[in-house]
């Protein structure tokens, strides 16, 4: 019998008899576009360039999905699907373009209903302000890496630091010192690295200089013998990632990204307008 996450939760609250200090706190942590092959419990073709020893300690003391499948991988239908347990042609949002209708049963409407008190962080991507938490900052879309706006429930704010940082530390604060601590809690920590564009913290920026990156068997396969989603999709370096801003070539801040047309991922440049001299 396969369960929705949406379903496990609902067993969780109805296996317990009362709610007490004793019911287990809940950690979601998010890493956006993050494939099998660049985690080292996967044992992923990357992994002696990028290893992942906290994620493979996780795994070691915890389970390993070896035989899940996803459900819709775009980026805010997947969300969706995790929120609500429901498919996309039931939860409304089958693709970016849509709107996350935010009154359906989600899951952290029932933890809130059993107790628990909850917060979201980072990426929500489901456009909306988030109901079924407590206290949430997420980012506006995509949101940025470097200084990133952040929606609150007391409007727009802006922190200067590198994304990841940040919702890391707004995170850690709400454990420490912002939850109710009589109540069990429901955190999700949702980060948009390592999605497109990749920009690294400025302490990260030279971290590969002396590593050679193997060339994967697929990078020059036209996938003639494979299924239309694996023809048609939209990530070759040599049809689909901009000179500019996918590949950092004369990404300067004179440059003028919004001079270039076409259907592009541009929130690299933007990403540089944002910085400050610091």
């Amino acid at each position: 019998m396969k369960l929705t996450f949406l379903a496990l939760i609902t067993l969780l609250l109805l296996s317990a008899p009362t709610i007490s200090a004793e019911r287990p706190n809940i950690l979601f942590i998010f890493s956006d576009d993050h494939a099998p092959h660049a985690i080292g419990a996967y044992n992923g073709w990357l992994k002696s360039v990028n290893p992942t020893p906290n994620i493979d300690k996780l795994a070691a003391q915890g389970m390993l999905f070896e035989k899940s499948f996803c459900t819709n991988s775009i980026c805010g239908p997947s969300r969706a699907v995790i929120m609500s347990g429901k498919h996309s042609h039931k939860n409304g949002f089958m693709n970016n373009g849509n709107s996350f209708d935010w009154k359906q049963q989600i899951f952290p409407k029932l933890l809130q209903k059993a107790g628990y008190t909850t917060a979201i962080y980072g990426k929500s991507h489901l456009k909306g302000k988030p109901q079924g938490f407590d206290d949430w900052k997420v980012l506006p879309g995509q949101g940025l890496y470097y200084n990133p706006d952040l929606l609150t429930p007391q409007g727009k704010i802006r922190i200067e630091g590198y994304c990841t940082d940040i919702v890391t530390d707004l995170a850690v604060d709400w454990l420490k010192q912002g939850r109710d601590g009589k109540k069990p809690f429901m955190l999700m920590v949702q980060h948009k690295a390592p999605h497109r564009n990749w920009m690294p913290a400025k302490r990260h920026l030279h971290l590969y200089d002396d590593i050679d990156i193997p060339e994967p068997n697929t990078l020059f396969d036209k996938w003639h013998d494979n299924a239309p989603p694996a023809r048609f999709q939209e990530l070759e370096i040599d049809r689909h990632m901009h000179l500019n801003f996918d590949l950092f070539v004369d990404l300067y801040p004179e440059f003028d990204g919004d001079a270039i047309k076409g259907r592009y991922d541009k929130s690299a440049w933007r990403n540089m307008q944002r910085m400050i001299d610091a």
